[in-house]
């Protein structure tokens, strides 16, 4: 099996970290000068918090080994904060609430 070298590790942890700047400086850089933001792309913003929770919480929920089993403390939490999210669309309260949940489930 071959191994990476140390320098080819770092360079790609600083190409990765460049690319990253450079990407989230672009929107600030870019509506930055914008006097105002076009609708469509304000709509699109507000949809950003809610794709990056699901795309942090979903693969731990569906990575378990019991993915589909309710009685799971992860995926009762999830299911929990879910149902949070879309009665009150709040981003606090759906955290507070699968946090809560899973570690009153997790102490039982």
């Amino acid at each position: 099996m071959t191994s990476l070298s140390d320098v080819t590790i770092w360079v790609a942890i600083g190409l990765i970290g460049i690319g990253t700047f450079v990407l989230r400086f672009s929107f600030i850089g870019l509506l930055g000068r914008v006097e105002q933001v076009p609708p469509l792309a304000e709509r699109a913003l507000r949809l950003v918090p809610a794709a990056v929770f699901a795309a942090l919480v979903g693969p731990a929920l569906l990575r378990s080994e019991r993915a589909f089993d309710p009685f799971d403390a992860r995926v009762a939490a999830g299911a929990a904060a879910a149902l949070v999210a879309w009665w009150t669309k709040s981003v606090v309260a759906t955290l507070v609430t699968g946090m809560v949940a899973l570690w009153g489930l997790n102490a039982l």
